[in-house]
Protein backbone atom coordinates (compact mmCIF):
# COMPACT_ATOMS: atom_id res chain seq x y z
CA UNK A 1 0.00 0.00 0.00
CA UNK A 2 0.92 3.67 0.16
CA UNK A 3 4.22 4.64 1.74
CA UNK A 4 2.44 7.07 4.08
CA UNK A 5 0.88 4.18 6.01
CA UNK A 6 -0.03 5.19 9.52
CA UNK A 7 -0.58 8.91 8.82
CA UNK A 8 -4.19 8.97 10.04
CA UNK A 9 -3.47 6.72 13.02
CA UNK A 10 -0.66 9.07 14.06
CA UNK A 11 -2.64 12.26 13.46
CA UNK A 12 -3.37 14.58 16.42
CA UNK A 13 -7.11 14.21 15.73
CA UNK A 14 -7.01 10.42 16.05
CA UNK A 15 -4.75 10.54 19.09
CA UNK A 16 -7.13 13.02 20.73
CA UNK A 17 -10.07 10.76 19.91
CA UNK A 18 -8.41 7.74 21.53
CA UNK A 19 -7.39 9.69 24.61
CA UNK A 20 -10.71 11.45 25.26
CA UNK A 21 -13.43 9.01 24.17
CA UNK A 22 -13.52 5.77 26.10
CA UNK A 23 -13.88 2.42 24.39
CA UNK A 24 -16.57 0.30 25.99
CA UNK A 25 -17.22 -3.44 25.62
CA UNK A 26 -20.77 -4.76 25.84
CA UNK A 27 -21.56 -8.45 26.27
CA UNK A 28 -24.60 -9.74 24.39
CA UNK A 29 -25.93 -13.34 24.29
CA UNK A 30 -23.02 -14.66 26.36
CA UNK A 31 -20.87 -14.64 23.24
CA UNK A 32 -17.12 -15.08 23.62
CA UNK A 33 -16.66 -11.79 21.76
CA UNK A 34 -18.13 -8.45 22.84
CA UNK A 35 -19.62 -5.54 21.00
CA UNK A 36 -17.13 -2.67 21.07
CA UNK A 37 -18.60 0.83 21.17
CA UNK A 38 -17.58 4.48 21.41
CA UNK A 39 -20.40 6.54 22.93
CA UNK A 40 -19.84 10.31 22.77
CA UNK A 41 -21.97 13.39 23.29
CA UNK A 42 -24.84 14.20 25.69
CA UNK A 43 -26.23 11.08 27.39
CA UNK A 44 -29.56 12.86 27.77
CA UNK A 45 -30.18 12.23 24.04
CA UNK A 46 -32.27 9.06 23.66
CA UNK A 47 -32.21 8.79 19.84
CA UNK A 48 -28.51 8.91 18.94
CA UNK A 49 -26.87 8.42 15.58
CA UNK A 50 -25.21 4.98 15.48
CA UNK A 51 -22.39 4.22 13.03
CA UNK A 52 -21.96 0.76 11.48
CA UNK A 53 -18.59 0.06 9.80
CA UNK A 54 -17.87 -1.80 6.56
CA UNK A 55 -16.60 -5.40 6.56
CA UNK A 56 -13.05 -4.07 6.69
CA UNK A 57 -13.60 -1.64 9.54
CA UNK A 58 -13.63 -1.28 13.30
CA UNK A 59 -15.55 1.14 15.49
CA UNK A 60 -12.82 3.78 15.32
CA UNK A 61 -13.02 4.27 11.52
CA UNK A 62 -15.64 6.98 12.17
CA UNK A 63 -13.43 8.95 14.56
CA UNK A 64 -13.69 12.10 12.43
CA UNK A 65 -17.48 12.01 12.68
CA UNK A 66 -17.49 11.11 16.39
CA UNK A 67 -15.15 13.95 17.32
CA UNK A 68 -16.94 16.59 15.25
CA UNK A 69 -20.58 15.67 15.87
CA UNK A 70 -20.19 15.14 19.62
CA UNK A 71 -18.46 18.53 19.89
CA UNK A 72 -21.55 20.31 18.51
CA UNK A 73 -24.07 18.51 20.70
CA UNK A 74 -24.94 15.28 18.93
CA UNK A 75 -24.89 11.95 20.71
CA UNK A 76 -23.10 9.50 18.45
CA UNK A 77 -22.25 5.85 18.98
CA UNK A 78 -19.91 3.84 16.78
CA UNK A 79 -20.06 0.06 17.08
CA UNK A 80 -17.92 -2.92 16.19
CA UNK A 81 -19.85 -6.17 16.33
CA UNK A 82 -18.69 -9.68 17.25
CA UNK A 83 -18.94 -12.68 14.95
CA UNK A 84 -22.46 -13.23 13.63
CA UNK A 85 -22.94 -15.67 10.78
CA UNK A 86 -26.43 -14.79 9.49
CA UNK A 87 -28.24 -11.52 8.92
CA UNK A 88 -31.08 -12.61 11.23
CA UNK A 89 -28.61 -13.38 14.02
CA UNK A 90 -26.93 -10.00 13.56
CA UNK A 91 -30.20 -8.05 13.65
CA UNK A 92 -31.28 -9.84 16.82
CA UNK A 93 -27.90 -9.06 18.38
CA UNK A 94 -28.20 -5.39 17.40
CA UNK A 95 -31.69 -5.09 18.86
CA UNK A 96 -30.41 -6.58 22.12
CA UNK A 97 -27.59 -4.02 22.07
CA UNK A 98 -30.18 -1.23 21.80
CA UNK A 99 -32.07 -2.77 24.72
CA UNK A 100 -28.88 -3.00 26.79
CA UNK A 101 -28.10 0.67 26.06
CA UNK A 102 -31.74 1.54 26.87
CA UNK A 103 -32.35 3.02 23.43
CA UNK A 104 -35.77 2.71 21.84
CA UNK A 105 -35.44 4.24 18.37
CA UNK A 106 -32.22 5.43 16.74
CA UNK A 107 -30.68 6.83 13.56
CA UNK A 108 -28.12 4.78 11.63
CA UNK A 109 -25.13 5.62 9.42
CA UNK A 110 -23.98 2.52 7.58
CA UNK A 111 -20.96 2.18 5.29
CA UNK A 112 -20.95 -0.63 2.71
CA UNK A 113 -21.84 -3.82 4.67
CA UNK A 114 -22.79 -1.59 7.59
CA UNK A 115 -25.35 0.09 5.35
CA UNK A 116 -26.78 -3.25 4.25
CA UNK A 117 -27.10 -4.36 7.88
CA UNK A 118 -28.76 -1.02 8.73
CA UNK A 119 -31.39 -1.73 6.10
CA UNK A 120 -31.86 -5.30 7.36
CA UNK A 121 -32.47 -4.21 10.96
CA UNK A 122 -34.94 -1.55 9.78
CA UNK A 123 -36.64 -4.22 7.64
CA UNK A 124 -36.85 -6.67 10.55
CA UNK A 125 -38.35 -4.07 12.92
CA UNK A 126 -40.82 -2.47 10.51
CA UNK A 127 -43.83 -3.64 12.55
CA UNK A 128 -42.38 -2.27 15.79
CA UNK A 129 -39.95 0.35 14.41
CA UNK A 130 -36.58 0.88 16.07
CA UNK A 131 -35.02 2.98 13.27
CA UNK A 132 -35.96 6.63 12.63
CA UNK A 133 -33.65 7.21 9.67
CA UNK A 134 -30.64 5.82 7.80
CA UNK A 135 -27.68 7.39 6.04
CA UNK A 136 -26.25 4.92 3.51
CA UNK A 137 -22.64 5.51 2.42
CA UNK A 138 -21.28 3.56 -0.56
CA UNK A 139 -23.72 0.80 0.31
CA UNK A 140 -25.89 -1.79 -1.46
CA UNK A 141 -29.30 -3.46 -1.16
CA UNK A 142 -28.53 -6.91 -2.63
CA UNK A 143 -25.52 -9.11 -1.84
CA UNK A 144 -25.70 -10.88 -5.21
CA UNK A 145 -23.51 -8.11 -6.66
CA UNK A 146 -20.42 -9.66 -5.05
CA UNK A 147 -18.27 -12.24 -6.80
CA UNK A 148 -17.69 -14.53 -3.82
CA UNK A 149 -21.32 -15.57 -3.22
CA UNK A 150 -20.63 -19.13 -4.34
CA UNK A 151 -18.02 -19.71 -1.62
CA UNK A 152 -19.73 -17.79 1.22
CA UNK A 153 -20.42 -21.02 3.11
CA UNK A 154 -16.69 -21.89 3.18
CA UNK A 155 -15.31 -18.67 4.68
CA UNK A 156 -15.30 -20.17 8.18
CA UNK A 157 -12.74 -22.74 6.97
CA UNK A 158 -10.29 -20.28 5.43
CA UNK A 159 -7.06 -19.06 7.08
CA UNK A 160 -6.73 -15.39 8.03
CA UNK A 161 -4.32 -14.46 5.24
CA UNK A 162 -6.77 -15.64 2.58
CA UNK A 163 -9.71 -13.87 4.19
CA UNK A 164 -7.71 -10.65 4.36
CA UNK A 165 -6.73 -11.02 0.72
CA UNK A 166 -10.40 -11.34 -0.29
CA UNK A 167 -11.33 -8.18 1.65
CA UNK A 168 -8.38 -6.22 0.29
CA UNK A 169 -9.32 -7.09 -3.31
CA UNK A 170 -11.80 -4.21 -3.19
CA UNK A 171 -9.10 -1.69 -2.21
CA UNK A 172 -7.51 0.42 -4.89
CA UNK A 173 -3.69 0.57 -4.75
CA UNK A 174 -3.25 3.02 -7.62
CA UNK A 175 -4.26 6.25 -5.85
CA UNK A 176 -2.89 9.73 -6.47
CA UNK A 177 -4.98 11.69 -3.96
CA UNK A 178 -3.14 11.70 -0.62
CA UNK A 179 -6.24 11.86 1.59
CA UNK A 180 -7.81 8.90 -0.22
CA UNK A 181 -4.53 6.98 -0.02
CA UNK A 182 -4.28 7.69 3.71
CA UNK A 183 -7.85 6.44 4.20
CA UNK A 184 -6.99 3.17 2.45
CA UNK A 185 -3.87 2.73 4.56
CA UNK A 186 -5.88 3.34 7.74
CA UNK A 187 -8.43 0.71 6.70
CA UNK A 188 -5.70 -1.80 5.82
CA UNK A 189 -4.44 -1.42 9.39
CA UNK A 190 -7.95 -2.13 10.67
CA UNK A 191 -8.16 -5.30 8.55
CA UNK A 192 -4.84 -6.47 9.96
CA UNK A 193 -6.26 -6.08 13.46
CA UNK A 194 -9.35 -8.24 12.92
CA UNK A 195 -9.54 -11.81 14.22
CA UNK A 196 -10.08 -14.70 11.82
CA UNK A 197 -13.63 -15.26 13.10
CA UNK A 198 -14.46 -11.58 12.53
CA UNK A 199 -13.05 -11.66 9.00
CA UNK A 200 -14.88 -14.86 8.09
CA UNK A 201 -18.23 -13.89 9.60
CA UNK A 202 -18.20 -10.44 8.00
CA UNK A 203 -17.40 -11.86 4.60
CA UNK A 204 -20.23 -14.34 5.03
CA UNK A 205 -22.65 -11.54 5.91
CA UNK A 206 -21.35 -9.55 2.93
CA UNK A 207 -21.66 -12.38 0.41
CA UNK A 208 -24.50 -14.67 1.58
CA UNK A 209 -27.49 -14.40 -0.75
CA UNK A 210 -29.84 -11.78 0.64
CA UNK A 211 -31.62 -8.61 -0.39
CA UNK A 212 -33.56 -5.82 1.24
CA UNK A 213 -37.32 -5.48 0.89
CA UNK A 214 -37.48 -1.70 0.44
CA UNK A 215 -41.25 -1.52 0.91
CA UNK A 216 -40.67 -2.36 4.57
CA UNK A 217 -38.53 0.78 4.89
CA UNK A 218 -41.16 3.11 3.45
CA UNK A 219 -41.47 5.02 6.74
CA UNK A 220 -37.71 5.32 7.26
CA UNK A 221 -36.12 8.60 6.12
CA UNK A 222 -33.07 7.80 4.00
CA UNK A 223 -30.11 9.76 2.64
CA UNK A 224 -27.73 8.07 0.19
CA UNK A 225 -24.11 9.24 0.07
CA UNK A 226 -21.91 7.98 -2.74
CA UNK A 227 -18.85 9.00 -4.71
CA UNK A 228 -18.36 9.59 -8.41
CA UNK A 229 -14.77 8.33 -8.56
CA UNK A 230 -13.59 4.72 -8.45
CA UNK A 231 -14.92 2.63 -5.57
CA UNK A 232 -15.69 -1.01 -4.90
CA UNK A 233 -19.30 -0.56 -6.03
CA UNK A 234 -20.30 -0.27 -9.67
CA UNK A 235 -22.63 2.38 -11.06
CA UNK A 236 -25.27 -0.32 -11.58
CA UNK A 237 -25.26 -1.07 -7.84
CA UNK A 238 -25.72 2.62 -7.08
CA UNK A 239 -28.57 2.91 -9.57
CA UNK A 240 -30.29 -0.06 -7.96
CA UNK A 241 -30.11 1.71 -4.61
CA UNK A 242 -31.77 4.78 -6.11
CA UNK A 243 -34.57 2.56 -7.49
CA UNK A 244 -35.11 0.99 -4.07
CA UNK A 245 -35.45 4.39 -2.42
CA UNK A 246 -36.81 6.84 -5.02
CA UNK A 247 -37.78 9.35 -2.31
CA UNK A 248 -34.38 9.34 -0.62
CA UNK A 249 -32.15 12.36 -0.44
CA UNK A 250 -28.95 11.96 -2.44
CA UNK A 251 -25.56 13.39 -1.58
CA UNK A 252 -22.94 12.96 -4.27
CA UNK A 253 -19.23 13.46 -3.67
CA UNK A 254 -17.03 14.20 -6.65
CA UNK A 255 -14.40 11.85 -5.26
CA UNK A 256 -13.33 10.21 -2.01
CA UNK A 257 -12.88 6.53 -2.83
CA UNK A 258 -14.30 3.72 -0.71
CA UNK A 259 -13.99 5.54 2.60
CA UNK A 260 -15.13 9.16 2.18
CA UNK A 261 -15.90 9.50 5.90
CA UNK A 262 -12.11 9.44 6.32
CA UNK A 263 -10.90 11.06 3.08
CA UNK A 264 -13.66 13.67 2.69
CA UNK A 265 -14.80 14.03 6.27
CA UNK A 266 -15.85 17.70 5.98
CA UNK A 267 -18.28 16.91 3.17
CA UNK A 268 -19.61 13.79 4.87
CA UNK A 269 -20.06 15.66 8.17
CA UNK A 270 -21.95 18.39 6.33
CA UNK A 271 -24.30 15.86 4.71
CA UNK A 272 -24.84 14.14 8.07
CA UNK A 273 -25.68 17.50 9.62
CA UNK A 274 -28.17 18.30 6.84
CA UNK A 275 -29.82 14.88 7.26
CA UNK A 276 -30.05 15.11 11.05
CA UNK A 277 -31.31 18.69 11.22
CA UNK A 278 -34.77 17.66 10.02
CA UNK A 279 -35.33 15.95 13.39
CA UNK A 280 -34.40 18.94 15.57
CA UNK A 281 -37.18 19.87 17.98
CA UNK A 282 -38.77 16.42 17.80
CA UNK A 283 -38.50 13.59 20.31
CA UNK A 284 -36.23 11.75 17.87
CA UNK A 285 -33.60 14.52 17.71
CA UNK A 286 -30.02 13.28 18.10
CA UNK A 287 -28.78 16.65 19.39
CA UNK A 288 -29.23 18.05 22.89
CA UNK A 289 -31.67 21.04 22.98
CA UNK A 290 -29.10 23.43 24.44
CA UNK A 291 -26.97 23.05 21.29
CA UNK A 292 -29.73 23.48 18.71
CA UNK A 293 -29.48 27.26 18.29
CA UNK A 294 -25.79 27.01 17.36
CA UNK A 295 -26.25 24.54 14.51
CA UNK A 296 -26.78 27.21 11.84
CA UNK A 297 -23.30 28.54 12.59
CA UNK A 298 -21.88 25.02 12.58
CA UNK A 299 -23.29 24.32 9.14
CA UNK A 300 -22.00 27.67 7.82
CA UNK A 301 -18.51 26.89 9.16
CA UNK A 302 -18.56 23.48 7.45
CA UNK A 303 -19.63 25.04 4.15
CA UNK A 304 -16.87 27.64 4.41
CA UNK A 305 -14.30 24.97 5.20
CA UNK A 306 -15.49 22.96 2.22
CA UNK A 307 -15.10 25.97 -0.06
CA UNK A 308 -11.61 26.63 1.29
CA UNK A 309 -10.63 23.00 0.68
CA UNK A 310 -12.01 23.19 -2.84
CA UNK A 311 -10.10 26.41 -3.58
CA UNK A 312 -6.90 24.92 -2.19
CA UNK A 313 -7.29 21.86 -4.42
CA UNK A 314 -7.94 24.05 -7.48
CA UNK A 315 -4.92 26.24 -6.76
CA UNK A 316 -2.79 23.16 -6.09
Amino acid sequence: MNSSIGCLAKSPEYQSFRSTIAQRKVAIDNKSENWVIYDAGPRSVRSPLIFLPPASGSADVFFKQIVFLSSVGYRVISVEYPSYWTHAEWTEGFKKLLDTLQLDKVHLFGASLGGFLAQKVAESTHINPRIHSIILCNSFSDTSVFTHNAIASTFWLMPSFLLKRIILEGFNDDIVDKDVADSVDFMVERVEGLKRSQLASRLKLNCSDSYVEPQKLSDVIITIIDVFDESALSQNVKEEMYKCYPNSRRAHLKDGGNFPYLSRSVEVNLYIQIHMRQFIGSRCSAVAPEFERDLDNVQTELENQLRENSNSSSNG
